[in-house]
């Protein structure tokens, strides 16, 4: 028996302008869960890309239990017993769960010459798959009713249900409640008794001292080295990770918030099962944080703040003035921009470059006789995001889905800084994103609120909800349970017992 479930030696891989991986390599042991980690931007996803036949390799060998194989496209991987959890989901809404999880490989049944889908045969394995991952759903449901948390839980059902020898997990729990994760590790666990390979990558470090095996490290498209789990602390893996030592993750909050600029007042979404009678108000150059479990309906909150949700009642006041919010064009002429926890569902326009992501919040701006684009100027716009954020690309016209997770969210909030709004939403801003590019991401958030700019985040990181904010409200299972004032105050105990408060 070999030693290695699987073996990726010498693997490079380029795109026009940037070497996604040089020389790197990966060896799995059977029955063991081994973490895959980097910055945004490493070549983590790109590896396993290549790994599941998404793209091709430049060069490099991959081998299965010791005997090389070439797969070319994600059929061929399944065929060899490779399956993949990806970050980005890509459901179809519109068709109910089991379709979703036997997409391509409906179960078939013959009458005579013709064969059409078994559909009692799917629903009854559709009900098998998800008892297996612990999640109660219906088979005939429509996916597009579930949670982005519920979707990912069906993706993960899937890949169970291909009965994988090696299973890559890519950011898996970043929509998942705290019990999903739960029943997820509960899943691997099973897994690894059975001698299934896994690959892990995840930026949440308590998740991999708990779950990993094993831990491989990349940098900038190299290979690192690769330890076992128990031989590295958290600040060794931060430091391998971004090739320095990284101190004060939350940077120092030097302003002061000022006077109340925005009030919202009893808010009551028209459903009955969402929101109802939401006050808050918000400062000047202050950070807010929204806390609370998932499903306390923080995020419909703020969509029905920016137009997206519609209200049955409640009042919005920016700047002392009340303001009729029914669209979210509405919001941004009030000052407002909201940046979604869904990157790819409806953050970013995948299939344009960051030029166009970032200026198309600009083109009502810059029109020449009200009817031609400056592109000239709209070119410095974005020219000057793509430095100012750091944002890694060889240039403006390259595609923002061939971006790392990281670097496509920094290319949303330049295009909502590029519509300079007063009033900033940010939902999940660091979901997915790597501990060093998080920092970035909060320098970026205190120097908006140094220059006067208000944010309220929504985000369900403890640590990351007290560590940036002025203040925080917590919500619970609609409505408005509590607000913390005093940062002496802001503890994991006191969020809790508001958000649990049904």
């Amino acid at each position: 028996m070999a030693e290695f479930k699987l073996e990726m030696k010498g693997i490079c891989k380029s795109f026009p302008g940037v070497k996604a991986l040089d020389n790197v390599q990966l060896s799995l042991r059977p029955g063991t869960v081994h973490a895959l980690m980097g910055e945004n931007g490493a070549g983590k996803s790109t590896l396993m890309k290549c790994l599941f036949g998404i793209y091709k390799m430049d060069a490099g060998e991959i081998y299965l239990d010791g005997q090389k194989v070439s797969i070319n496209n994600p059929d061929e991987a399944m065929k060899y017993g490779i399956a993949m959890v990806h970050q980005e989901l890509q459901p179809i809404p519109a068709r109910s769960v089991a379709e979703n999880l036997y997409e391509g490989r409906f179960p078939l049944k013959s009458f005579g010459p013709i064969k059409v889908v078994d559909h009692k045969k799917m629903y009854e394995d559709t009900a098998y798959w998800l008892k297996e991952v612990k999640m109660d759903f219906d088979p005939k449901a429509m996916l597009g009713d579930l949670s982005i948390g519920q979707m990912q839980s069906v993706e993960i059902a899937k890949a169970v249900s291909h009965q994988a020898k090696v299973v890559i997990f890519d950011e898996p729990t970043s929509s998942l409640s705290d019990n999903e994760v739960e029943a997820l590790f509960r899943i691997m666990n099973d897994l690894r008794d059975k001698g299934v390979a896994m690959v892990y990558i995840s930026h949440k470090m308590d998740e991999i001292k708990r779950i990993a095996d094993d831990i491989t490290i990349m940098r900038d498209g190299t290979y690192v080295g690769t330890w076992s789990a128990d031989e590295l602390s958290t600040d060794d893996i931060i430091a391998k990770m971004v090739g320095r030592t990284l101190t004060n993750v939350y940077p120092e909050r030097k302003n002061t918030p000022g006077e109340v600029i925005m009030e919202v007042k009893h808010m009551t979404s028209i459903s009955d099962k969402s929101f109802q009678d939401v006050s808050f108000n918000l400062r000047k150059g202050e950070i807010l944080g929204f806390g609370g479990l998932v499903g306390a309906q923080r995020t419909e909150v703020l969509e029905g703040v920016f137009g997206i949700r519609a209200l049955k009642s409640g009042e919005v006041y920016v700047k002392g003035k009340k303001v009729t919010i029914k669209h979210p064009a509405d919001a941004m002429k009030a000052g407002i921009g909201l940046i979604t926890e869904d990157r790819r569902g409806n953050g970013i326009f995948g299939c344009l470059s960051i030029k166009d992501n970032v200026g198309v919040s600009t083109y009502n701006k810059y029109l020449k006789a009200g009817i031609v684009l400056d592109h000239k100027k709209i070119g410095e716009i974005v020219d000057s995001s793509i430095k100012k954020l750091r944002i890694k690309t060889p240039n403006m016209k390259e595609h923002i889905a061939n971006l790392s997770g990281g670097n496509q969210q920094k290319v949303i909030i330049a295009r909502w800084l590029a519509n300079d709004p007063d009033i900033l939403i940010m939902d999940e801003p660091t979901r997915g994103i790597d501990v060093g590019a998080k920092h970035e991401i909060y320098e970026i958030m205190n120097d908006l609120a140094a220059q006067g700019k208000s944010i309220i985040m929504v985000s369900s990181e403890m640590a990351e909800l007290l560590g940036m904010s002025d203040r925080v409200y917590v919500m619970c299972d609609g409505k408005m349970r509590g607000e913390i004032k005093d940062k002496k105050d802001m503890t994991q105990a006191k969020v809790m017992s508001y958000a649990t408060q049904f």
